[in-house]
């Protein structure tokens, strides 16, 4: 066995392998059975019930408002039959009410699926239905996206305040015993089968994480932790979750353009924000940025894809790269990001394994590679999920027996990411063992894609995998054969992926070919499909000009941001390449240059650069109704300057 180095978030050292390095002696995970969120939560109530818990726009709620709201909705869920290893589908957009809801599950006893809104209503019906949800929660906006359900509805407000029920009983919620094996919340990611698969994740894993995040991070009440994730990914329960129990603030980025780079730092530097999780991609964007020699961050967490850049000696915060699949409640990995690397010619590491998780890396034969040498990652210890709701099968085929150790039924994940262990402990994320994929931080199994096109009447075949167009710009391709004498275009086929899956599972480039190229096994051979020619493959019609001005610096906009060279009227926006984070640049450069504020959803219902003119055309005519002639002269010179 050899010496770990000193791992800069532990309070432990053990003198073991780095192979399967675990930070924090199993011992002391006795006294986290005896705590759980929703008591820490409570603990903090009666401490400090004054202090800010959460603030979200113009809404804030207290410790004490926190704790009145969660205990009236907790006994109105547990009313309609909310217990232990209950399932309640929370369905609401960021808000102070998602905190209260999630909060309010976990006090009833039960465990809370989140479900985002941005995802079709098909899919949506499905994660209930897989999940068998007993109850929903929702808000006004929301109930009607959905079709009729059969379980019963809870609406709630923004603030979190019950509509349409009896919840003026103020007294403390009798929560029923659980254990750290009970159910605590479920996510679904995508699968490899066609369909998305529930992660099932326990209360210990969950405790686990909080407390280690406490330590690594000495997090106290005076931090003030940004929210911004959405609750479907789970990066939001690392956003929410340590801090609520230390009795910080959790401030949600309502209104923030979340995926432009500038818009982000700025909101940190006006909110007082400490701590903060930014998604790889625009962690490595907003850490270029120029920032203000006063602002309060501390630490910069990131992770979810491969880090590609070290940070600038000149930020004044901490960046800490973290690695770890839902099935190991958020984190397995983590490490400080050094300004100043040894070696400037090797990626940043994913750090070591976080308390109590064991991280092996294995070749085909289970037997543990040499330091140095690639192998597939295997995690073991307290954070591992249970497994996958209502599959087994599944179950079995990933969480699997350990031969290391001599804990009873101690079991092993089997990752699909390949790694190696570097001499200083520290582990090299190297990439994936399968055919899943990772786009903006999202794994993606392509086979979940394939499905839903070859529902498409005028597909014959296709595939489905990611392909980098230009150098850090990694994009999904669908390859596709078409039926005899279909004639299908691009934007059809968006189209209809988009009325299935969420946007990021959305390809950004369609190729028609004649054939899909098969190896010896019959199989698609993926390596053998053609490199896209973005230029060529995503215009549906001849070239149109633009006509007016407005069209004209639109269409320069476009081109500009998507790195392509002219733009016809009636090229998309999202078949050039563009997505939601593009799609947030986009918006604020309309206004910066119109004065006109369009949202995400305009973009999606209007992505052509002639919808989009005619959309800021509408909001500049409502907006010069309102104002006096002088105030129009203004905006029409400043508009006309910037079209020019």
């Amino acid at each position: 066995m050899s010496e770990v180095s000193t791992c800069p978030f532990a309070s432990h050292i053990s003198a073991i392998d780095p192979r399967f390095f675990n930070a924090r002696p199993a011992a002391e995970l006795a006294d986290l059975e005896t705590k759980y969120v929703h008591q820490l939560v409570s603990h903090c109530a009666m401490s400090a019930p004054d202090s800010l818990a959460a603030e979200c726009g113009n809404l804030s709620l207290t410790y004490a408002e926190l704790d009145l709201r969660t205990n009236r909705l907790a006994r109105l869920l547990q009313s309609k039959g909310v217990g232990p290893e209950v399932v309640v589908g929370i369905y609401l957009n960021r808000s102070i009410a998602m905190l209260v809801a999630a909060l309010a599950v976990l006090k009833a006893g039960g465990a809370y699926l989140p479900l985002d809104p941005s995802s079709p209503p098909e899919r949506l019906d499905f994660l209930l239905d897989d999940a068998h949800t007993a109850v929903l929660i929702t808000g006004q906006c929301l109930s009607s996206s959905l079709s009729p359900r059969k379980e019963p509805t809870v609406v709630v407000d923004p603030s979190g305040q019950v509509i349409g029920e009896d919840v003026s009983d103020d007294r403390a919620v009798t929560s029923p015993d659980i254990s750290s094996s009970s159910l605590a919340y479920v996510i679904y990611t995508s699968g490899s089968t066609g369909q998305p698969k529930g992660v099932e994740l326990t209360h210990g894993g969950l405790m686990n994480l909080i407390s280690w995040h406490h330590r690594a991070f000495k997090i106290t009440a005076q931090d003030r932790a940004s929210q911004l994730a959405s609750l479907g990914f789970d990066a939001a329960v690392w956003e929410i979750w340590p801090y609520l129990t230390a009795g910080a603030s959790v401030h949600l980025g309502d209104g923030v353009a979340t995926n432009e780079p500038a818009a982000v730092r700025d909101w940190l530097v006006s909110r007082g924000i400490t701590i903060t999780f930014l998604a790889t991609p625009l962690a490595e964007r907003v850490t270029t940025l120029e920032w203000p020699n006063k602002h309060s961050l501390r630490i910069m967490l990131t992770g979810a894809d491969t880090l590609h850049h070290y940070p600038s000696r000149k930020l004044r915060f901490q960046l800490v790269n973290n690695y770890g699949p839902t099935e190991c409640t958020v984190v397995a990995t983590s490490g400080t990001v050094p300004s100043n690397p040894e070696r400037t010619d090797q990626l940043p590491t994913i750090g070591r394994p976080i308390d109590n998780v064991r991280v092996y890396i294995l070749d085909d034969k289970m037997q543990q590679v040499p330091i140095g040498e690639a192998g597939e990652i295997y995690l073991g210890g307290s954070s591992l999920a249970r497994g996958y709701r209502n599959r087994p099968d599944l179950t079995a085929e990933r969480f699997i027996p350990s031969s290391f150790g001599t804990a009873p039924h101690a079991r092993l994940y089997k990752t699909g990411d390949l790694g190696k262990v570097l001499p200083n402990g520290e582990i090299a994320f190297l990439g994936r063992v399968d055919e899943q994929v990772k786009i903006r931080g999202y794994r993606i199994e392509p086979a979940e894609i394939v499905k839903v096109l070859d529902e498409h009447h005028a597909i014959q075949s296709c595939a489905v995998t990611a392909r980098e167009v230009e150098p850090g710009d990694k994009r999904l391709v669908a390859y596709f054969v078409a039926e005899p004498n279909a004639n299908v275009t691009h934007t059809e086929l968006r189209n209809f992926v988009a009325s299935h899956l969420p946007e990021y599972m959305i390809p950004s480039i369609f190729v028609k070919l004649d054939t899909l190229p098969l190896n010896s096994s019959g199989k698609v051979d993926k390596a053998m499909l053609p490199a896209p020619e973005v230029a060529n493959t995503l215009r549906d019609s001849a070239f149109v000009a633009p006509r007016t001005p407005i069209q004209e610096r639109v269409a320069s906009m476009l081109a500009s941001l998507l790195d392509v060279g002219e733009v016809s009227i009636e090229d998309n926006f999202f078949l050039l390449g563009g997505h939601s984070l593009l799609g947030t640049q986009l918006i604020a450069r309309i206004r910066d240059a119109f004065g006109v504020e369009l949202t995400l959803k305009s973009l999606f219902d209007a992505p052509t650069a002639a919808q989009l003119s005619a959309e800021v055309e509408t909001l500049l005519m409502a907006k010069l109704e309102a104002m006096t002639d002088e105030e129009a002269l203004r905006l029409l010179g400043g508009t006309a300057s910037a079209a020019a």
